[in-house]
């Protein structure tokens, strides 16, 4: 081999090489290479070849622009209160000064009462849109802006049935506010956007999307929540959940003790209607008429032979009530109020929330299929009454009773003999549910155990022979409307039950 044959190869191998480290380096495309470079050269390269900007995906939402615009209108309040003296069963408070233990309680009965929430700003004057929770009681309020001002906080008013309260501040320039959107276009799915004080972390920032609208959870008929996977914590409470055009939707008002992903917010349109009121009087009258409703749906109109699958099914009437002064009547299907149609019981609850109490209402409803109508002068409607536990059903020991049947019900006769015994009104006859079988169809209808029953399919029941004689009428897989007085409650309902095979 000669020497040029020889540098004529070298000369092709090397070129080969070349161009195979290019395409291996092409088709495997490593990421940039960081290398320590002396002195400033670190510095002048970065400034001569900057990061590209992130590009937004069309249809993307920036969070990060949401939470800036928003971050200002959002305050933190602090609300403390005295501390109410202990008391013995005779009344008087312990204050024995030689008692060391006495003399330490009495120091901690004057430590103030303090709680911390969230609100936001709803106007340039300084009103601001809570919790009525957050400011329950308090008789000094501090609110803290987001520029770092603590302003003293007074309440406009407040109402504990929707949790809204309004408070306000005065400050000597005008502040930044909250737009305040519809939440009533909702949709399930909606990306949202919370911010609130939770455990005292200031102004922190989460996103989720609305997991449900409508929901009921304190009083099916007020209750409207918005539910939302977006994290909410202790100090959340009355702070702003946002959409993603930057508007306030909803206050943020409640979480779920089993779940850390479930919370819950007031919408804004219900906090909205009722501004008027909460800033000229200071709380929220609303009419009643008293009665107790349910929707109608498929198993209802079947088992009361319904001619219409839609409007308010009065359930029960409170006794001395509009209602019942003005003849409504349980199993009375409401449809309508001044000619508006009522297509739901929320519909018809809402239209006369919103009505002032001592005004008339023309409601026009549907008794056996034919329709009637009668003038309601409107009362208030009392305030939220906290639910108490249900004491434990009695025994019935030594009494008559009916094993469990395809409904899966062990039931108890009541009469004048032993009404008193089970906590029924005076001259009230039925059957007391002693027991529900587990996976019955009376468990499935939600009928609990210390419930009266009273009526199927409109026929009353009195004995336990009648209780028999009004089944044998029914075939497997009908629908039995079941008339129930709850004692707990006070209340009488309607619930549907399919019959089981025999």
């Amino acid at each position: 081999m000669t020497r040029g044959f020889a540098w004529l190869t070298a000369a092709l191998s090397a070129t080969v090489g070349v161009l195979v480290g290019v395409i291996l380096s092409d088709a495997v495309s490593p990421g940039p290479a960081f290398v320590a470079l002396p002195g400033g050269a670190a510095a002048a390269a970065s400034a001569a070849a900057p990061l590209p900007a992130p590009v937004a995906l069309p249809g993307a939402v920036d969070f990060a622009d949401i939470a800036e615009r928003i971050n200002p209108v959002v305050v933190s309040i602090d609300a403390s209160a005295r501390r109410r003296p202990r008391v013995v069963p005779d009344g008087r408070r312990p204050d024995l000064p030689d008692d060391p233990l006495t003399d330490r309680r009495q120091r901690q009965d004057e430590t103030p009462r303090r709680g911390t929430g969230t609100g936001f700003l709803i106007d340039a004057q300084g009103h601001i849109l809570t919790n009525h929770h957050v400011i329950e009681g308090a008789e000094r309020i501090t609110v803290k802006l987001a520029d770092g001002r603590s302003l003293r906080g007074s309440v406009v008013g407040s109402d504990p049935d929707t949790d809204v309260a309004l408070i306000s501040v005065e400050a000597p320039s005008p502040l930044p506010h909250a737009v305040l959107g519809n939440s009533d276009t909702l949709r399930v799915g909606e990306w949202v956007l919370a911010i609130g004080n939770p455990l005292a972390y200031e102004h922190t920032v989460t996103v989720g999307v609305v997991s449900f609208v409508g929901r009921k959870l304190f009083d099916s008929s007020l209750d409207n929540y918005i539910q939302t996977d977006a994290a909410i914590s202790f100090g959340n409470s009355g702070g702003p959940l946002i959409n993603a055009r930057g508007e306030v939707v909803g206050i943020n008002s409640a979480v779920s003790r089993q779940a850390n992903s479930i919370g819950f917010a007031v919408p804004i349109n219900q906090a909205r209607a009722i501004l008027p009121q909460l800033t000229a009087q200071g709380r929220v009258s609303r009419g009643y008429i008293g009665v107790a409703l349910r929707d109608v749906d498929p198993d209802v109109q079947e088992s009361l032979r319904l001619s219409r699958g839609d409007g308010a099914l009065v359930q029960d009437v409170t006794a001395g009530s509009p209602a019942a002064r003005a003849g409504l009547k349980p199993y009375d299907l409401i449809i309508a109020v001044d000619d508006k149609p009522m297509r739901s019981n929320d519909a018809l609850i809402r239209e006369i929330a919103e009505r002032q109490p001592g005004t008339n209402a023309r409601v026009e409803f549907l008794r056996d299929g034919r329709p009637l109508a009668v003038a309601v002068k409107l009362a208030e409607r009392p305030g939220r009454v906290a639910p108490e536990t249900a004491p434990t059903a009695p025994a019935g020991r030594g009494l008559d009773r009916v094993e469990p049947i395809e409904l899966g019900l062990t039931l108890i006769e009541i009469d004048d003999r032993n009404a008193h015994r089970f906590d029924v009104p005076s001259g009230m006859t039925g059957l007391l549910v002693q027991r529900v079988e587990p996976f019955s169809a009376a468990q499935d209808a939600g009928i609990l155990r210390g419930q009266v029953l009273l009526e199927i399919n409109r026929q009353a029941v009195h004995s336990v022979a009648g209780f028999r004689r009004v089944l044998q009428t029914a075939r497997p897989g009908d629908v039995l409307a079941v008339f129930l007085y709850d004692p707990d409650l006070d209340q009488r309902a309607i619930h549907t039950v399919r019959t089981e095979p025999r």
